[in-house]
């Protein structure tokens, strides 16, 4: 039997945004006859009889997971991006678009929470937020032009076998989005002393507007052979500078510097051991990503935290990569700490160490904190 039009949408958006305009121009779809063969036809349908040609990428206007796609798959490209059309580099360039705003030096992107990213009580999981951080970091390199066929890297860093490593992240959740929300991620950078780069987010509300999240991290330079750390070469230098902006997604103040205590066996309240790095856990840059270690460190949180409290702040401190050969230890000690005004002992403070199991070598310091679910 035939795939209905109404279907075939209704497989890639929710409820929530179905009373979204959609047209289809052409489907082709696969229909079995009766002998149990298939047939390739194309129809024409549409959901509406404007003549209004809005495309599915779109919600209330607004690009949805980064990709902005014409009519017959065309790739409609923005300003800012590349405006070749002769390679295809440029096309699978295209589709990771966001757009710049506040004179360029701000990235923005929007994507919709899907079903996949959230968690049991339905709502986007700290994994989730990073790992949209992330891609729109990423997007943000790519379509500034400076980007390289690297992981996240400029021309400048590949000729030179550089890559970017983050050193610390902090992220601040005030809501977390639910199944079918759209958010927007605003991303910029900014030096970050002699030899580091600081880049900023934040997460709005599409529907509301309101910010729901902030996000600060720390990046240096390190050779992808050699794996050591490596000064900012002046002509990288000269390439990221026109993009930094002197602003703040959280304020100085309230940014956690302090330093994550280090624990051992005789401090962990909850040792978990024996996880190992899976194949898919790896990045292009031939080490665990880094929104792993988030799941790991959740190994070792109790699970009536994990149940009865969100998780509304994280502060991750990455000491060393971790191979798809290395085998760890989750650790986790806890204490209750004030969260507000009206409550003294109203949260939970986690401090977390993910290290090797062979030589306890240190991975990743952590610190977390809860706060009961309304």
């Amino acid at each position: 039997m035939a795939l209905m039009i109404r279907d075939l949408c209704s497989l890639h958006y929710p409820i929530t945004l179905s009373n979204t305009e959609i047209q289809v121009k052409e489907c082709r779809i696969l229909k079995f006859g009766c002998n149990g063969k298939k047939k390739l036809m194309s129809v024409n349908a549409s959901a509406s009889g404007s003549g209004n040609s809005k495309s599915i990428d779109t919600i209330n206007g607004k690009k949805i997971n980064g990709a902005h796609v014409g009519q017959r798959g065309n790739v409609v490209i923005e300003p800012g991006s590349s405006s070749s059309s002769s390679s295809s580099s440029s096309v699978n360039h295209s589709y990771m678009l966001g757009n710049f705003v506040d004179e360029r030096f701000v990235y923005r992107q929007s994507f919709v929470i899907r079903s996949y990213e959230i968690g049991p009580d339905k709502t986007a999981t700290m994994e989730t937020i990073m790992n949209l951080l992330q891609e729109t970091a990423l997007n943000h390199v790519a379509d500034s032009g400076v980007g390289s066929n690297g992981f996240g890297a400029t021309r400048e860093m590949s000729l030179r076998k550089l890559i970017w490593v983050v050193t610390r992240i902090q992220i601040k959740v005030e809501q977390y989005s639910s199944w079918g929300d759209v958010v927007e991620i605003d991303t910029w950078v900014d030096a970050a002393g002699k030899n580091g780069m600081r880049r900023d987010w934040i997460i709005r509300d599409s529907n509301t507007r309101n910010i729901i999240t902030k996000a600060t991290s720390t990046w240096v330079i390190m050779n992808r052979e050699t794996r050591r750390l490596s000064k900012i070469p002046e002509q990288v230098k000269a390439e990221v500078r026109p993009f930094y902006i002197n602003k703040f997604a959280i304020p100085t103040a309230q940014i956690d510097s302090e330093k994550i205590e280090k624990l051992n066996d005789e401090t962990a309240q909850i040792i978990t051991s024996g996880l190992a790095p899976r194949w898919s856990d790896m990045d292009a840059n031939q080490h665990v990503n880094n929104v792993k270690y988030i799941g790991w460190i959740l190994e070792s949180v109790p699970i009536n935290v994990l149940e009865d409290c969100n998780l509304m702040s994280l502060t991750l401190e990455y000491r060393r990569e971790c191979q798809l050969s290395n085998v760890l230890q989750s650790m986790t000690t806890m204490r209750e700490i004030a969260t507000s005004e009206s409550d003294k002992n109203s949260g939970m403070e986690c401090t977390h160490l993910i290290r090797m199991e062979a030589d306890q070598a240190e991975v990743v310091r952590a610190r977390s904190i809860w706060q009961p679910k309304q």
